[in-house]
């Protein structure tokens, strides 16, 4: 078994954060976004899509996608449970993964996409669109901090994969687009020194 993954990636971080709860380790080869080293055609044959993380298993199965690695890992390592115990905890941390993923993590990527130079030549860049992503990421921080307010994580009352969904955006958040959380956002601040202080933050 391997994973194939982008140190810096957003998405390569959400399943090593979800690999280190889990406490599971595997090999990994990590790749090089600067030689296109994910466009090779020896690459391509097992994503088509270039993208990481993939998961390859013994036998050669090919897993792609964050979220359906991470679902693979948590019916083979049920401990801790990181998509809930219960069906009304499972619906739960579904849907607020997917306002996390849909509401600030795809914004962020969006930002970085179509403002940061590195991807001028390697994208079409919408700069206008870019900047309108920009303000929703900072309307839902202040959403999410109101959702936050008297919880400690997101969703449900423990550590779950909509946190870490919401951890990645916000770590990408602060670092690419220079968007901190603001000062005025006690909530989040606190989820997010609750999140960070956690030994997978360094995943």
């Amino acid at each position: 078994m391997k994973l194939y993954s982008l140190k810096n990636g957003v998405n390569p971080r959400r399943v090593r954060i979800f690999l280190a709860e889990k406490r599971v380790s595997l090999p990994v080869e990590e790749f090089d976004m600067e030689t296109a080293q994910h466009k090779s055609p020896e690459f391509l044959a097992k994503n088509p899509f270039g993208t990481l993380p993939v998961l390859e298993l013994d036998d050669g199965t090919l897993i792609t996608e964050s979220i359906a690695i991470c679902r693979y890992f948590e019916e083979s390592v049920p401990e801790p449970p990181l998509f809930g115990r219960s069906i009304l905890e499972r619906a739960q941390v579904e849907m607020w993964n997917r306002r996390m993923e849909l509401e600030l993590l795809a914004p962020v990527i969006d930002v970085f996409v179509h403002t940061n130079p590195f991807w001028i030549g390697k994208r079409r860049q919408v700069p206008e669109w870019g900047e309108a992503r920009r303000e929703q990421v900072v309307t839902r921080m202040r959403w999410l901090d109101g959702e936050l307010g008297g919880r400690e994580f997101i969703g449900i009352d423990r550590y779950n994969v909509a946190d870490i969904t919401a951890q990645v955006a916000l770590l990408t958040a602060r670092g690419a687009l220079k968007l901190p959380i603001p000062d005025d956002h006690p909530n989040l601040a606190a989820w997010w020194a609750r999140v960070s202080s956690r030994p997978s933050a360094r995943a």
